[in-house]
C-alpha cells in the first residue's frame, strides 16, 4: 500500500485543496469555517499542511494561531484515503506548527462528533467537552516556559530549515529514520516497541553542517532550539560545572526543546592522569546530567564535534547517546546540490556544474557557501563597471573556488574515515 507523506502546504497545491475542500465526500456534515476563511488562513500563512501520495494531494489540514490560541479550521481527506490514520498524521504536524507559533492551546469545533476529523482528534488525545463538540488540547510552552526559553536563549527554527539542508543524503537519510521519525510519532514507536531517542553526538570535520542538522532537526519537530555555550560556561564566575549544571536544571523544567552542545569535547574531554582537576570536573558533572536528561520525553540532546576521539570513552558508552552519527564531507552528488543551492540567487549563464563539483572535491559546505559568495562578489562589482555583464559564468565561479582555501586537508579527510570504523554508532 502507498504511503504518504505530510508537509508543508505550497501554493501550487491550492488546486488540489480546493477540490478536497468542495467534495461534499471529504467533510461530513457542513463544516463550522467556510471556504472564505480557509482561504483567509492560508494566504495570512497560518499553519496548513497537506499530505501527499507521490505527487497527489490527498489530505489537507489548516490552523488558525492568535496568541496563545489555536483552532483548527478544517481537515480534509480525500474519501479513499478516510480511516486509514492520515488524519492522525496531519494533525500531529498541524500540532507542532501551531505550539511552535506560540500556541498554548488548541481547539477544534465540529458540526458533529462523526465528521471528519473526530476520530483523528480522539486519537491525538483531544478531549471532547459535553453538550458542545469542543476538542481541545493543551500544550507547547506556557507563559512560565517561555520565560524559561528567553533566559536560555531559545529560538524557533523554521519547518523549512531541513529542506534547505543541500544534499548530504544519507545523512539527512539516517538523521530523519532514526531521530526525527520517532520523535515526531511518538505513539507509532510505542506501538513498535521502539524507545525515541534521547541523545545523540553528531561527529565530523569542522563545516560539513553539523550545526545546521541540529537546527533542522528543531525546525521539523517544531521544537525550540536551546544552544549550550562551552566557552561561556568557562566565564561564569560560580566555574563550569556549576554553569553546566544550573543549565541543566532549568532545562528540566520545560518540555519539547533540542538542547545542543557545540564542540562538545570542551566539556567532555577524555580523562587521564594530566587533565587539570578543573577540566576533570565538568566532565564528571556531563556525565552524570546526562541520564538524568534522558529520563523525560519530548526532549533531545545534540552533542557536536569535530573530534569524537577526544571525548571520554565513558561519555560514548550505550546508555548516554543513542546514536554516534558521522557528518563528513559532500560526496558529488552532495556537492550538486549544495552548488545549485548557493548559485541559485546569483544571475548566470549556463554552469558546467560537472567541472564545479569536480574542482570542490575536497570542500565542505560551508567551503562552497564561501565560493559562491565570492563569485556573487565579482558579479557585483563587474555590474558597477558594466552595468550590462550582471551574470555569471563558469569561469567566475571556478576561480572563486581557486580562491577558497578549503577546510579540509587529506589528512583530516583520512582521520575522519578511520573515526567512523572506530566510533560512530547508527
Amino acid at each position: 500500500m502507498a504511503l504518504w507523506r505530510v508537509r508543508e502546504f505550497h501554493p501550487d497545491d491550492l488546486d488540489a485543496v480546493l477540490r478536497i475542500w468542495d467534495d461534499p465526500r471529504t467533510g461530513g456534515a457542513e463544516p463550522v469555517f467556510g471556504l472564505a476563511e480557509l482561504l483567509a488562513a492560508v494566504r495570512a500563512g497560518q499553519p496548513t499542511v497537506v499530505a501527499t501520495v507521490g505527487d497527489e494531494v490527498i489530505g489537507t489540514a489548516v490552523a488558525a494561531v492568535s496568541g496563545d490560541q489555536a483552532w483548527i479550521l478544517r481537515v480534509g481527506l480525500a474519501a479513499a484515503w478516510r480511516q486509514r490514520g492520515v488524519g492522525s498524521s496531519l494533525l500531529a504536524e498541524l500540532e507542532r506548527r501551531a505550539f511552535a507559533a506560540g500556541a498554548e492551546r488548541i481547539r477544534c469545533l465540529l458540526p458533529d462528533e462523526g465528521d471528519v476529523g473526530g476520530a483523528a482528534l480522539a486519537h491525538r488525545g483531544f478531549g471532547v467537552r459535553p453538550g458542545v463538540v469542543v476538542y481541545d488540547k493543551s500544550g507547547g510552552a506556557s507563559r512560565a516556559d517561555r520565560g524559561l526559553l528567553d533566559q536560555l536563549g531559545a529560538r524557533q527554527m523554521p519547518p523549512g530549515l531541513w529542506d534547505e539542508v543541500g544534499g548530504m543524503v544519507r545523512e539527512k537519510e539516517i538523521i530523519e529514520r532514526q531521530v526525527i521519525l520517532p520523535l515526531a510519532h511518538p505513539e507509532a514507536a510505542e506501538r513498535s516497541g521502539l524507545v525515541p531517542p534521547r541523545a545523540v553526538v553528531l561527529f565530523g570535520p569542522p563545516g560539513t553542517g553539523k550545526t545546521t542538522f541540529a537546527k533542522g532537526v528543531a525546525g521539523r519537530l517544531g521544537w525550540p532550539f536551546v544552544e549550550l555555550f562551552p566557552s561561556r560556561l568557562a566565564t561564569t564566575s560560580a566555574g563550569p560545572a556549576a554553569a553546566l549544571r544550573d543549565a541543566f536544571v532549568l532545562v528540566a523544567e520545560l518540555d519539547r526543546l533540542v538542547l545542543f552542545i557545540d564542540e562538545v569535547e570542551e566539556i567532555a574531554g577524555r580523562r587521564d592522569a594530566d587533565t587539570p582537576s578543573l577540566t576533570l570536573g565538568v566532565t564528571n558533572e556531563m556525565l552524570k546530567l546526562i541520564p538524568a536528561f534522558r529520563e523525560r520525553s519530548d526532549r533531545l540532546l545534540v552533542c557536536a564535534t569535530n573530534s569524537v576521539r577526544a571525548l571520554d570513552a565513558a561519555l560514548l558508552r550505550h546508555g548516554r547517546f543513542d546514536y554516534v552519527i558521522p557528518v563528513g564531507p559532500p560526496d558529488a552528488e552532495a556537492r550538486l546540490a549544495i552548488w545549485g543551492h548557493y548559485l541559485g540567487g546569483i544571475p548566470h549563464d549556463e554552469l558546467d556544474l560537472a567541472a564545479l563539483v569536480e574542482q570542490s572535491d575536497t570542500y565542505t559546505p560551508a567551503d562552497i557557501a564561501f565560493a559562491a559568495r565570492r563569485t556573487a562578489q565579482a558579479v557585483f562589482e563587474r555590474s558597477l563597471a558594466e552595468p550590462d555583464e550582471q551574470r555569471a559564468t563558469t569561469a567566475d565561479v571556478l576561480r572563486a573556488v581557486e580562491q577558497t582555501r578549503p577546510t579540509l586537508t587529506p589528512q583530516m579527510v583520512e582521520d575522519f574515515e578511520q573515526d567512523i570504523l572506530d566510533y560512530a554508532r547508527l
